[in-house]
């Protein structure tokens, strides 16, 4: 029973299946691919990360809340400061033993410029204890 001959006395229907087998080819070599190539695309770079807290920093007493607002104004512990009197004012903390925090509390609409230039008068006059305080709110 030959498919496609010429006799004519065996008339058959025309075969109605597909052929599944190149599919199926082409689905074993995707397989193929994709085992291949899956361990390549979980290479991780091992990090050693900090552990985070999830309960409030109860800090000691000794602390200075530094405040920035919007528009540059900066606070001491709530009275306000005038920028040139900032690096003498680290410098006087910077000395004391044990050397407190310092707590800044910036603006959400503060400029980056001001919290940073903070942060590098604090570095320069020797401050290590350095902190943003966050409503944990929001």
């Amino acid at each position: 029973m030959a498919i496609g001959s010429f006799n004519g006395r065996n008339h058959q229907a025309p075969m109605a299946d597909m052929n599944v087998v190149p599919l199926v080819d082409v689905m074993l070599v995707l397989l193929v691919i994709f085992i291949v190539t899956a361990p390549l695309l979980t290479h991780s770079v091992k990090i050693d990360l900090p552990k985070a807290v999830s309960s409030a920093n109860i800090t000691k007493p000794e602390h200075i809340e530094f405040g920035i607002r919007e528009n540059g104004e900066l606070y001491w512990n709530g009275e306000k400061l005038a920028p040139p009197e900032l690096a003498s004012r680290f410098a006087l903390v910077a000395k004391q033993q044990p050397q407190p925090e310092l707590h800044i509390r910036a603006d959400r609409n503060a400029r980056y410029e001001s919290v940073a230039q903070v942060m590098s008068a604090a570095a320069r006059a020797g401050l290590t204890r350095i902190g943003f305080v966050t409503d944990p709110g929001h």
